[in-house]
């Protein structure tokens, strides 16, 4: 943070404020660079995982932080590494299945082999080859093998939810999260051991900052999308509270469900709220309230720049954002329960996740709209979006008729690309 940047006058932001978000924000190549160097190669934690993923040793589990490839792990003595999927050699991508079980990892190339840590351990040939009473070729005598080493991570692991960075200089986890979104964090994952349930991947057609500012929006879901309204999952009217770290990088936006089918000014012209509209599978609004919850009945949280962390109601996932290019990216959803779930808790679980992923009822309105977004940026590079509701300052909430998460967002974006004087 606090670096100076020279850009190009036509990326000069404009405002002092961040309530007006130029569109090359989100179609400049030479800036969509910059974001992967300063928010996912250095200075952040990056989600990689839970540790249900890998249960065992030998376990791993491929992955990304930004645009680079990276390897999860579980070693024999059950510690957590996070390593770079580049081979120390020959700089080969070597691991291509997304999951399994190795006693070690090996480069198919030269069959260079590494500890499930990342350390090299066989070199063939380093010693030569022997033939006709002489040694030919061979590692010269002063290579070493701990100098060829994976680049290894710094990991940081919290109720079974693992994360890494290239920067072994970043500030703790905790201090990374500060303890307002910790607490939110903590309330989620409060030591009850994980049980992974499922995936859903999709790519999406659009910059990946429109899925944390999706997620900061609390403007949008009473509006686009038919089951949050109609059967008061989450509407301007509920009870709410909006939260942010003192950076105004991460969020927290919280909610208790409303009476469904309740007509009000929220929903007087909506098109989107169908009062007669019925649901033929009773059980995807099974809804038992756990006793972890408080009062909240939906807890989102975004971890910037790479996460979200979804509650609702009794549906609970990470999502993970792995940016390929300034117009796309890759979005995985990891669905999971606890351990001690009873298996009707599990299978209501199960079912309620139909709301979300790709093709959920709610979450599909998500993708469509970031798409279309997208070709509105592309379309018209040097017009801004606008993000006033409820002013142009940025402060925490006690109600959903606001954007100031968003703003809070590109205050801290803008401090960290050079576009604004650190704080």
């Amino acid at each position: 943070m606090g670096v100076t940047t020279v850009f190009p006058r036509e990326l000069e932001w404009i405002d002092s404020g961040s309530s007006r978000i130029p569109f090359w924000a989100y179609t400049d190549e030479s800036l969509y660079k910059k974001e992967l160097e300063r928010f996912f190669y250095s200075g952040h934690w990056n989600y990689v995982g839970l540790e249900a993923e890998v249960p065992n040793p030998g376990d791993f589990k491929r992955t990304a932080i930004g645009e680079r490839s990276v390897i999860m792990t579980r070693a024999e003595d059950g510690a957590i590494h996070v390593i770079e999927n580049v081979c120390a050699h020959r700089g080969v991508q070597f691991m291509r299945e997304r999951s399994g079980n190795r006693k070690e990892l090996v480069c198919p190339y030269h069959q260079w082999s590494y500890t499930l840590a990342g350390d090299l351990q066989g070199v063939p040939f380093r010693r030569g080859v022997k033939q006709g009473g002489r040694v030919n070729g061979g590692m010269p005598a002063d290579f070493q093998a701990s100098d060829h080493n994976l680049n290894k991570l710094k990991v940081a692991t919290r109720g079974g939810v693992v994360f890494a960075s290239f920067d072994h200089d970043v500030p703790s986890f905790e201090e990374f999260l500060g303890p307002v979104i910790l607490g939110y964090f903590d309330r989620l994952f409060n030591g009850r051991k994980l049980k992974l349930l499922g995936y859903n991947r999709q790519r999406i057609p659009g910059n990946w900052k429109l899925m944390q500012e999706n997620i900061k929006d609390p403007y949008h879901p009473g509006l686009l999308h038919t089951w949050f309204v109609t059967y008061g999952l989450w509407r301007a009217d509920n009870k709410s509270e909006l939260k942010m770290d003192e950076q105004f990088r991460h969020a927290a936006m919280i909610s208790t469900r409303g009476s469904e089918r309740v007509k009000s000014e929220v929903t007087a012209g909506v098109t989107s709220f169908k009062e007669s509209m019925e649901i033929n599978d009773k059980r995807l609004l099974d809804i038992v309230h756990e006793p972890w919850w408080g009062e909240p009945t939906a807890v989102m949280m975004t971890i910037f720049p790479s996460l979200i962390i979804q509650q609702q109601v009794n549906s609970v996932s990470t999502r993970h954002i792995q940016p390929n290019g300034h117009g796309s990216f890759d979005f995985v959803w990891t669905h999971f329960a606890f351990e001690d779930d009873t298996p009707e808790m599990i299978q209501r679980r199960l079912l309620q996740a139909n709301l979300f992923g790709p093709a959920g009822f709610v979450s599909a309105d998500d993708g469509e709209v970031v798409e279309f977004s997208q070709r509105g940026f592309e379309q018209k590079p040097y017009h801004r979006a606008l993000a006033e509701l409820g002013g142009r300052g940025v402060e925490n909430t006690d109600h959903m008729v606001t954007e100031t998460l968003i703003r809070g967002m590109y205050d801290y974006w803008r401090r960290v690309m050079g576009f604004a004087p650190d704080r």
